[in-house]
């Protein structure tokens, strides 16, 4: 995803596999999980989860609150575990075909305080109707310059994965959309709690945005919330439930 998916910071056991044993790629059997913040497990119910068709795809994703024009850079921001912490999105002119659909490819880069700890391809294509999907991501974490995990790293059509949806055309107030559908690798939700939010950071205050909180049946106490605000996408990511990151967007950069 565009800033660090809830998914790449879990080691999935045995134990956690064996407690989600459910299809996790059949978007009916997602509406049952209890999850945090939330007293009733029909508040996390998917609904109306749109059908993917490789040929009702577009070339370029122009959602309003999830734009990805190509060249352009986001830089965002703040601390993790009291560090400060800098991450740079590049939307990328590379190329790939994921089940016969063109996607766009974004760089993820996060940098703790100065070191490189996390490098994410991460893959999006939007539909006719509007709705961007998320296609997976090749992510790798480091550790004094070198790879020490690639956990959380899948792509649709493989190994059971499927393409889940980053960004619906008509988000609604309570909609649970799956955004990854990789079992016991990359399984993260969002639910929308605000569709006309006010948000400031360094780069300035967004009006009419949307607030969601997004969170993984892979990690239960792990919960955070996203604000996506029209014209440039993500602008503040912060966790309020088992993490620390608090960042803000601080810069976008077109070519």
């Amino acid at each position: 995803m565009l800033t660090r998916s809830l998914s790449r910071i879990v080691l999935v056991s045995a134990i956690a596999l064996a407690c989600h044993s459910q299809d996790l790629t059949d978007p009916t059997a997602l509406g049952s999980d209890q999850t945090p913040g939330m007293s009733s497990p029909h508040l996390s119910e998917v609904s109306d989860f749109p059908v993917f068709d490789p040929k009702a795809f577009v070339p370029v994703v122009t959602n309003p609150l999830f734009p990805l024009p190509l060249g352009r850079r986001l830089i965002y921001r703040g601390t993790e575990d009291d560090l400060p912490e800098t991450v740079v999105t590049d939307i990328t002119f590379g190329h790939k075909t994921i089940l016969g659909v063109p996607v766009t490819v974004v760089l993820d880069r996060v940098f703790l305080n100065g070191e490189l700890k996390e490098k994410t391809f991460d893959w999006y294509a939007q539909d006719r109707e509007g709705n961007v999907w998320y296609f997976g991501e090749d992510t790798k974490e480091y550790e004094d310059g070198k790879v020490v995990s690639t956990a959380g790293s899948f792509e649709a059509g493989k190994e059971g994965a499927k393409a889940g949806i980053i960004m619906r055309v008509h988000p609604k107030v309570g909609q649970v959309t799956p955004q990854e559908f990789a079992p016991g690798v990359a399984e993260d939700k969002a639910r929308v709690i605000a569709l006309n939010a006010t948000i400031t950071v360094p780069y300035g205050t967004f009006t009419h945005c949307l607030k969601q909180e997004e969170f993984t049946p892979l990690e239960p106490e792990a919960l955070e919330n996203k604000y996506y605000c029209p014209g440039v996408g993500i602008v503040k990511e912060l966790d309020v439930q088992g993490g620390t990151v608090n960042t803000g967007l601080t810069r976008v950069i077109n070519h």
